[in-house]
């Protein structure tokens, strides 16, 4: 149908161009051919789930993907890491995967099927769906989103994805792993509309989940984790649209995000691996004089994804918040203070990344022992040229990537710049995704505003999005330190992380050191050697009966005998 066919032409687009990239970059990894396997193995998983005509189909690829993402992130599993990274990527998608087993069982146990078209056709059939049922369903259903696209309180598997290759991370953020979620609430939409309460939650939660990660991502000094809370916060304003029931904004948001997050991710790489492989923001500076095209094509994905007006990341944001407006006011004051920040830190990574001071001098001239002290876990050598920065033909300066490289970064830049047509709001006439329509019906747009309140909107979501970067430019580019803007309560992501590590991660310590000394040395372990001593004593007791003595044997014969006979007699006389 056109949601499937939408995901599917986006999903093996911008995989295609992060494939193209890929070459480049791990060109001269010594598992090169690995990595294009399992990178083949993802998107097959990704547009299984998005072609499954039923839920359990969906749940095949739905688990594909959550597998091959364990694969990629910890790819370089060498590192202690990457691998910690990649188990905890697929511990917490468990969770959420039970949540979408358990849906599945109440659809099945409710319809006698898992197909999409005779669910929905039958939602108001002879046993139409309850209000409680659909909510139960629906809250499920949102567990399983939440798992797979990161969504407060499940979201903290990303940020420490960004121990994957760079190209997984695009792969990861942009176009694939956490689009699934708002994809499964989207192709949903029949049974949200029946419990009307589920839309309120899922807005709630998008609402809160991007102003929390956007807190996060202004404080954070890795150019790859930035990017990485960016997605969190992004991922969120698709909630609030679907929250919003307005699942063409949240499509389109979904789309453009593509674009420009992709980009952004690419862009960070051809960074990393100019600066031979160094990704601490503080470590960079003034790289516009010598990657421009990196510099460029990164300037557009960051005004596109603070919403500057006239770039895809304005009107697809637009869009939610539009219809945010309509529905949830309150919600909308959250999204539009989102939108601030967004464009804050964005503007922040890109002013230590490519204005300032030449701070990338000293890296260079370090090599590689500088990564003994460094606070990040830098990405090993990989891609085509990486360490020619201080030893090799670039006379210790920066360096663009091969064309290999670089062509992505153009095509992705140019989708960025022109993605909003799309579906602009404001000219109903050219809106090519009015084609989901047979998906959503009038569930494609809710929100049905003037045409002076929608300029009044649009005014202030620019506006915002102006004063953030207005605010951010001037500070960074000036100074890269200031601690009073970069509290340890938002590098340390609000201690979700070290509460998520009291409250979970210790008692479970605790409980497996019991389980192993107590429950397994001594109760299993016991009642298997108790056994064990039980029938060793029993043979001790009964070797001594095997005297070898014919006598004796003969003597318990007659014993025997007599015995069975008495036993006889005494039933035959009562």
């Amino acid at each position: 149908d056109p949601l499937s066919m939408t995901m599917c032409m986006f999903v093996t687009g911008v995989s295609a161009l992060i494939h193209l990239y890929s070459i480049g970059y791990m060109k001269k990894d010594r598992d090169y051919s690995k990595f294009f396997i399992y990178l083949n193995l993802f998107v097959f998983s990704m547009v299984v789930l998005v072609l499954g005509g039923n839920f359990l189909f969906t749940f095949v690829g739905w688990e594909g993907v959550g597998t091959c993402s364990y694969l990629l992130v910890g790819f370089w599993f060498e590192r202690d890491t990457a691998a910690t990274a990649a188990k905890k990527a697929f511990v917490v998608n468990r969770m959420g995967d039970f949540g979408f087993l358990l849906a599945m069982f109440l659809v099945v146990g409710h319809f006698g099927s898992l197909d999409y078209r005779t669910v929905f056709t039958h939602l108001g059939g002879p046993s139409p769906l309850s209000h409680t049922t659909a909510l139960a369903i629906s809250l499920l259903l949102l567990l399983g989103a939440v798992g797979k696209s990161a969504q407060l309180p499940l979201y903290s598997w990303l940020p420490d994805a960004m121990e994957g290759p760079t190209p997984v991370s695009a792969l990861i953020h942009a176009a694939t792993m956490v689009t699934a979620g708002v994809y499964l609430m989207t192709r949903v939409n029949p049974i949200l509309s029946v419990s009307p309460a589920a839309y309120t939650v899922i807005a709630i939660l998008g609402a809160v989940t991007a102003f929390y990660a956007a807190t996060v991502a202004c404080a954070q000094d890795d150019i790859k984790r930035v990017l990485a809370y960016s997605t969190v916060s992004q991922l969120g304003y698709m909630f609030l649209g679907v929250g919003s029931a307005a699942f063409g904004a949240a499509i389109f948001h979904m789309l453009s995000h593509a674009f420009f997050k992709a980009l952004l991710f690419l862009g960070a790489g051809s960074v990393i691996h100019g600066l031979d492989n160094e990704q601490d923001l503080k470590r960079m500076g003034n790289l516009r004089r010598y990657m421009p095209l990196t510099t460029v094509t990164f300037v557009v994905g960051w005004l596109a994804i603070a919403g500057i007006p006239p770039l895809a990341g304005f009107w697809a944001k637009g869009d939610v918040l539009d219809n945010a407006f309509a529905r949830f006011p309150v919600l909308w004051a959250f999204g539009l203070a989102t939108a601030a920040l967004t464009a804050y830190y964005m503007t922040r990574l890109s002013a230590l990344a490519f204005w300032g001071d030449d701070r990338w001098r000293e890296v260079l001239q370090a090599g590689p022992a500088r990564h003994a002290t460094g606070g990040h876990s830098p990405e090993p050598d990989h891609g085509a040229d990486v360490g020619t920065g201080a030893h090799g033909g670039h006379g210790g300066l920066p360096h663009e990537a091969p064309w290999v490289m670089a062509l992505p970064l153009v095509v992705l830049a140019i989708l960025s710049f022109v993605g909003g047509l799309l579906n602009l709001p404001w000219h109903p006439s050219w809106a090519p995704l009015r084609w989901l329509g047979p998906v959503f019906g009038a569930r494609l747009y809710d929100a049905h505003q003037s045409g002076a309140t929608q300029w009044v909107l649009g005014v202030v979501d620019a506006a915002v999005a102006v004063l953030g970067l207005a605010v951010a430019f001037p500070l960074w580019t000036r100074r890269p330190e200031r601690p009073a803007l970069e509290p340890a309560v938002l590098q340390r992501s609000w201690y979700l992380d070290d509460i998520y590590d009291a409250l979970i991660g210790r008692p479970g310590q605790a409980m497996a050191a019991f389980t192993a000394t107590v429950v397994e040395n001594r109760v299993i372990d016991g009642a298997v050697n108790g056994v064990g001593r039980l029938a060793r004593l029993a043979g001790t007791g009964l070797r001594r009966v095997q005297t070898g003595y014919v006598r004796q044997y003969a003597l318990g014969i007659v014993v025997g005998a007599v015995v069975l006979l008495a036993f006889m007699a005494s039933r035959a006389w009562s």
